[in-house]
């Protein structure tokens, strides 16, 4: 792949607040470093915002034609661990390894696909105590007392990516300052042991690494100090990130990274959903009740830099816009089943596709490379030529059933089939497919429809037959009740002929939290709510050239 190719790829860069062309170091390949989670609980919602975003990414490179080493990392030495292992009397690193796996298998339910490698702080204390021996020596941190503090002052750029300046950094404000350090900002690259806590020998003494140069030694050892994406949370911006270009221009004066991208909070009530505000819901909690790709769709359906707000009526939406894709794809395959299984077509000769195959492949083609090409414009993906490629769908295989010449069949069934390969290729960029079958998924949204609603299978079915026999006896109140009571559940009737069946349906009545938790009242600023997914999204607010404000 020539990377001239591909030069209308767009990312925010966060370092320089705007819009750029990528461009790699090395010819067809990128090399990519995502901060990954702590492990030492079930993972929420923000986690796997951050996962889905940088998959989407990951995804869309390699679709360009890119080699990608992507390297999302695990921390699983840090003082959150140590303290819940405290509390469960565990070992903290088989704790830490325990979650570590909970989220590989929440990530797999999310079709997120594997990085390159997942390197775990534990693995790597070498490389770590190696950097901060580099560090020492370019005299740019300091030992006291077996702890080893990083020398703020000393770099000339601290403050690059964040625009917090030194002077504006007021520590002590919610942690007593440690008097033996000679600046106030300076951090901790190496501490001390303490009793009762995992330590590893090091020049200092022993201890174990300071979070921060955790990512700094295992980006370097897997990508070199020199690489094209470094991403994350916006909340990873300062401190984490800020310190991360200090260390490692103190180990490596010419260490880069070309673009750091960020995706936004997950809100909940407006306010950053987090688990030290114990706002939070994890992903299992969510997909217990909702399909994981209903989750998926709903953590795209916001641009990947704007706020998304949680919320159950968008998790609706979203489950029900992927029962549709599904159930669209579901009945394209069985229409052209029996055309395709016919070998009496063999010996014909394949026909174009018509005209408005031709303009419906165009469309969705042309939007699906533009809009990824600007930032990664997922939600107007989901909202535009994708749906309208579904209803050109639909509309063609209501045509089917009629009568006509062989020729227009055949070509219409062509059109069918190269429309719906379009689609699978924007799906499988936007991680919407699944590896069971199209009747697999849409039972799978049935079976989590009937969750929601309250109700077992076998007692819809006993609802559907008393409403027929309702209909029988003309007690029309009788069957549109039992209509509009499923309906406000979230389960919709349909008569089809003589037949009663049934699919899930956005609810007509509100529905309650997944899980009842007390609701803070607001901090943050950011107010702007996920658009429902029916509704056209316009690109990412902020000027023509994406450069929105800053957020520190």
């Amino acid at each position: 792949m020539a990377e001239e190719e591909h030069t209308g790829f767009r990312i925010y860069n966060s370092m320089t607040q705007q819009k750029e062309i990528f461009k790699t170091k090395i010819p067809g390949k990128v090399s990519m470093y995502v901060c990954g989670v702590t492990a030492y609980d079930f993972s929420h919602l923000g986690h796997a915002r951050a996962a889905v975003s940088f998959d989407i990414l990951y995804r869309y490179l390699r679709h360009l034609g890119y080699e990608v080493t992507y390297v999302r990392n695990f921390t699983d030495v840090d003082d959150k661990i140590i303290k819940r292992a405290n509390e469960t009397g565990e070992d903290p690193l088989m704790l830490s390894n325990r979650f570590c796996d909970e989220y590989n298998a929440d990530m797999a339910d999310l079709q997120c696909e594997s990085p390159s490698k997942e390197p775990r702080v534990s693995e790597h204390l070498g490389e770590i105590k190696e950097m901060i021996v580099q560090i020492i020596n370019n005299g740019y941190a300091y030992e006291v007392d077996g702890d080893v503090f990083y020398a703020v002052d000393k770099c000339p750029n601290y403050g690059m990516l964040s625009g917090q300046k030194l002077e504006h950094n007021r520590a002590g404000e919610r942690v007593a300052v440690d008097s033996r350090k000679r600046h106030p900002a300076d951090f901790a690259l190496w501490k001390a042991a303490k009793p009762g806590e995992p330590s590893w020998d090091s020049p200092w003494g022993p201890g174990r690494p300071g979070w921060h140069i955790e990512c700094s030694a295992m980006s370097a050892c897997y990508l070199t100090h020199k690489f094209d994406i470094h991403g994350g949370g916006i909340d990873l911006i300062f401190p984490h990130h800020e310190n991360e270009i200090a260390q490692s221009w103190a180990a490596d004066n010419e260490s880069h990274v070309s673009y750091w991208m960020h995706n936004g909070h997950v809100t909940n009530n407006n306010e950053k959903m987090s688990k030290s505000l114990g706002n939070f819901f994890t992903i299992r909690q969510i997909t217990e009740r909702y399909h994981p790709l209903a989750l998926r769709h709903f953590l795209i359906s916001a641009h990947y830099r704007s706020p998304l707000n949680y919320s159950i009526s968008q998790l609706e939406n979203s489950s029900d816009a992927i029962y549709y894709i599904f159930q669209t794809l579901q009945d394209c395959k069985d229409a052209l089943s029996p055309f395709l299984q016919d070998g009496s077509e063999k010996n014909e000769k394949v026909p174009q596709i018509n005209e408005a195959a031709k303009e419906c492949i165009k469309k969705l083609s042309v939007e699906f490379q533009t809009k990824m090409s600007d930032d990664l414009q997922t939600p107007v993906i989901l909202t535009g030529a994708v749906q309208e490629a579904l209803k050109f769908v639909n509309s063609s295989l209501k045509m089917l059933k009629k009568k006509m010449q062989k020729r227009a069949q055949l070509q219409l069934i062509q059109s069918l089939l190269e429309v719906e390969k379009e689609v699978g290729k924007v799906l499988d960029v936007l991680g919407l497919l699944s590896s069971k079958s199209y009747a697999e998924v849409l039972q799978q949204l049935k079976d989590k429809a009937l969750k929601r609603a309250g109700l077992a299978e076998g007692e819809l079915l006993h609802l559907i037959e008393e409403r027929t026999q309702a209909r029988i006896s003309k007690d029309f109140h009788k069957s549109d009740k039992i209509r509009t009571d499923l309906t406000a559940k979230g389960i919709a009737l349909m008569d089809v002929g003589n037949e009663i069946i049934w699919r899930p349906c956005i609810p007509s009545e509100p529905v309650g939290e997944v899980v009842q938790r007390d609701q803070r009242a607001p901090t943050l600023e950011e107010k702007q709510s996920t658009p429902p997914v029916n509704q056209k999204v316009e690109e990412k607010p902020g000027d023509g050239e994406g450069n929105g404000p800053r957020t520190t």
